[in-house]
């Protein structure tokens, strides 16, 4: 199998290169990120809100602050906490500033994998237009002698070239989805935390 993909990467000619650059540029950001989205910032926000709440209602700010840490929503947390007690306003203010720092860090490099996608079956793309145009040539042009030869490795850069950028092109609309579905279900829920603090932690609030 091995031997198979090898042979096929060669015969797609010098556009395979490109496309392996792309493949690798995609897997870094798909490693980094499901890693990021998927475990380190995963939380269960009913969860971890009920015990913010507990110890706040036990006048215990300093213990709830304990437990955040540098994570998106525990920094939402955080930054609300710090202002306990203040108007609802000056808790709101504080928090939009957090959720202003954390939103860019929340969706950071997902939208280079649609690019990827983009650029692989691009390269795919012309990668098979150059393997025709070879082709064309041979049966125009060459000897007969070399015709075959010069058609075969056309339509095999025009082959590979296509499958190869197809190859790394789906995976990256997969991961794509899979991570930008991610993206918005944090936001939703540092929007969520965002809300319960305000109303939890301010001294116009509707504490909970």
């Amino acid at each position: 199998m091995i031997a198979l993909i090898a042979q096929a990467f060669r015969d797609g000619g010098p556009f395979m290169y490109p496309i392996l650059a792309v493949s690798i540029f995609a897997a870094a950001i798909i490693i980094e990120r499901t890693y990021y989205l998927a475990f380190r910032y995963s939380i269960d926000d009913n969860a971890y809100m009920s015990k913010i709440r507990d110890l706040v209602t036990k006048g215990d700010v300093e213990g709830a602050r304990n437990l955040c840490d540098n994570t998106p929503i525990p920094r939402v947390v955080d930054a609300a906490l710090k202002n306990a007690g203040a108007p609802g306003r000056d808790v709101q203010n504080a928090v939009d500033e957090a959720a202003m720092d954390i939103l860019p860090l929340i969706e950071r490099r997902v939208h280079y994998l649609a690019m990827a996608a983009n650029v692989a079956t691009l390269l795919g793309l012309l990668g098979t237009i150059i393997g025709l145009m070879q082709s064309f040539n041979a049966v125009a042009g060459a000897e007969a002698v070399q015709k075959g030869a010069i058609l075969a490795k056309g339509i095999a850069i025009a082959l590979n070239t296509t499958a190869y950028g197809l190859t790394v092109a789906i995976p990256c609309l997969f991961f794509y989805a899979f991570l930008q579905a991610k993206v918005n279900r944090l936001t939703e829920q540092v929007d969520r935390v965002a809300v319960k603090m305000i109303n939890m932690v301010s001294s116009d609030g509707v504490r909970e």
